[in-house]
């Protein structure tokens, strides 16, 4: 049973499964709360970047910069998730500057697209949570094989756009505003809202399994990934569907 989120495996939660004491053991409200934290440190630091976009301040260094740092600190928190409690505070910062940079440029193409995005992205949330909670989605293996699969083939095409784009060649279908680059962008956003399915249901059985409380902050970093991609996929989303009017 896996999750397609690159940040969470199955193989996280094994040794501590296995541990006797769990006294100070992950919870799913540990893991919300620490997930809040990094959210508002995201946002504060978004905010700022913002705010020197708006006083015509260059952001792209802090764009760029940001982007850089998050994908460094992200490595690391994979690699060494016991240092999560510092390097996932550290990496909502550098993705709060890379988010700001890069929500104020779309911004300033389609005014309100921003805000748009941040709505739709906190609605998306709160409906997937609503579907697990609930149970109305279950959580199945065949499901998170699904998932996994189409995480992989859209990883996968972004990879083959990167690499043509260093031959001087473009993919237009699919970064274009077009029916098959909004068809595209539809099915990035679809996955990336189940994949918080499977993220939900990642923390929940850290939680029984009675993983270190360590871990809430592992699990938190995760999820903001998630989060992430799928502000990011709509914020896409929003700018091909202006760029058609």
């Amino acid at each position: 049973m896996e999750t397609s989120n690159p940040v969470f495996s199955e193989t996280v939660f094994g040794d501590w499964a296995r541990e006797e004491t769990r006294v100070n053991a992950m919870t799913v409200q540990g893991t919300a709360s620490k997930c809040f934290l990094l959210l508002a440190i995201l946002t504060a630091v978004a905010a700022y970047v913002w705010g020197l976009g708006q006083s015509g301040t260059d952001v792209t260094p802090w764009m760029f910069g940001g982007m850089i740092a998050g994908l460094v600190l992200a490595l690391i928190t994979v690699f060494a998730m016991k240092w999560a409690a510092y390097t996932a505070p550290l990496y909502a910062a550098a993705q709060g500057s890379f988010l700001g940079g890069v929500s104020w440029w779309f911004n300033s193409m389609y005014p309100g697209i921003a805000f748009n995005a941040m709505a739709l992205t906190l609605a998306v949330l709160l409906v997937m949570l609503s579907l697990y909670t609930s149970r109305i989605i279950p959580v199945t293996d065949k499901l998170r094989m699904g998932i996994v699969a189409a995480t992989g083939a859209i990883f996968l095409v972004y990879m083959v756009s990167f690499v043509l784009s260093f031959f001087g060649v473009s993919v237009p279908m699919i970064h274009g505003s077009g029916p098959i680059g909004i068809g595209f962008s539809l099915v990035v956003v679809g996955v990336a809202a189940f994949n918080l399915l499977l993220d939900f249901d990642f923390i929940e059985r850290g939680a029984r399994s009675g993983a270190p409380k360590a871990m809430e902050w592992y699990g938190a970093f995760g999820l903001l990934v998630t989060l992430i991609w799928l502000y990011i996929s709509l914020l896409r989303l929003l700018a091909q569907l202006q760029g058609r009017e």
